[in-house]
């Protein structure tokens, strides 16, 4: 599968094109709404969430709630852009109009792709880089994201995501929590956070960097359980699954480190601490009896629940901003101001969720036969029979 997204943060809309998925899948809007609407949520979110309440349409490849095997367009409207229309149009200007335009960028943002884009790009306004370098963006990837976990959940795979920790502050790990529990208890926590202990910890946290005109970061989790044996493959380095979803992950805006079970604590710890025994039984085939590596070994699922965490730097728009360089004046001066989140950490875990759920699925379509979903579901069960039986 594929996708591309186009749009810009205060543009008219955001779009998405998919292309790979199977005929004959169940899909509505509102398994994509639901998505989108957990994204938008999560304590420490600015007031672009006030303004945006996020709803999707399906323009082509669904019909009557079964997708068609043609590509899938995907819409998602900015009510905001009311706002935006002479500053955003796609019209050229006229004339003369070129000072006039409002919010005209030349101070860049520390942290940002302002100054990187405008090099690159030759803008001599800033606003034609963070328009599109915006979080806003992963909207439509969090729609795509929502596809592949409806594809995933009917064959058997399902995912969660949490925060485990918000600016120093840790959440304590309960191995005892099933995927069914630790989602509930996330969905009900302003921080996504499955501890109630740190829960308001968290929150206070938040609230302080904002009071002091500053912005907290995190680490998220996602969990998905149910990928059958086998999938990726040790062949070649740009086939390995755990490579594309650590991709995946620093892909998402802020998101600077990626490590998967103990991560990077297998660095300091001797090999029999680190790797999986494997054990097999009648109704279960092979398992491991721990799942320090989460889920992977040379570069393919071992049929273990996935687990990848993906660590988010503190937003760089502050309040309180940082010195930078007018790039027209060359004078120092204090870096723009743009509406942003004193901390996004809650909702990114949805992003990482949905970004994992398309690599997920991808990585089936890649491995079975997947023009119709009845015959693709049905070789994934036999996979799954086949690794149980080996």
């Amino acid at each position: 599968m594929r996708y591309l997204t186009a749009g810009e943060s205060h543009g008219p809309q955001l779009t998405t094109i998919l292309e790979g998925l199977p005929a004959g899948m169940p899909l509505v809007a509102e398994d994509i709404n639901t998505e989108l609407a957990r994204r938008q949520q999560g304590y420490g979110r600015g007031r672009r969430m006030q303004i945006e309440k996020d709803t999707v349409e399906i323009l082509s490849g669904v019909r009557h709630g079964q997708t068609l095997g043609s590509p899938i367009a995907l819409v998602v409207k900015n009510n905001d852009w009311k706002h935006w229309t002479k500053i955003m149009g796609a019209d050229p200007l006229e004339e003369g109009q070129e000072d006039e335009v409002k919010r005209k960028i030349t101070r860049p943002r520390p942290g940002h792709a302002d100054l990187n884009g405008a090099i690159k790009y030759g803008h001599r306004d800033m606003r034609n880089v963070l328009e599109r370098s915006s979080a806003r963006e992963t909207t439509v990837r969090v729609a795509a994201g929502a596809v592949a976990k409806q594809l995933l959940a009917l064959v058997g795979v399902t995912l969660v995501s949490h925060v485990v920790e918000i600016g120093g502050i840790k959440a304590s790990a309960d191995s005892s929590l099933s995927m069914e529990e630790l989602k509930q208890r996330t969905e009900l926590s302003p921080v996504r956070c499955a501890d109630p202990e740190v829960e308001q910890a968290m929150m206070d946290a938040i609230d302080n960097a904002k009071k002091n005109g500053d912005s907290i970061g995190g680490v998220v989790e996602v969990i998905a359980a149910g990928m059958p044996a086998g999938v990726g493959s040790y062949v070649q380095y740009d086939r390995k699954l755990d490579s594309k979803l650590a991709a995946a992950i620093v892909s998402i805006n802020a998101f600077k480190g990626v490590e998967f079970g103990i991560g990077f604590e297998a660095a300091r710890k001797p090999g029999s601490e680190v790797h999986d025994e494997i054990i097999w039984d009648q109704e279960n085939g092979y398992t491991r009896k721990t799942n320090r590596l989460g889920g992977f070994e040379g570069g393919m699922t071992t049929g273990m629940p996935i687990v990848v965490r993906g660590v988010m730097k503190p937003i760089p728009t502050l309040y309180k901003p940082l010195m930078s360089v007018d790039i027209d004046s060359k004078e120092p001066f204090s870096a723009s101001v743009e509406r942003s989140d004193s901390c996004a950490v809650p909702a990114a875990a949805v992003v990482a969720e949905n970004v994992v759920a398309w690599e997920l699925a991808n990585s089936l379509i890649e491995q079975f036969n997947s023009d119709r979903f009845d015959t693709f579901a049905a070789e994934i069960k036999r996979q799954r029979e086949y690794a149980r039986e080996f």
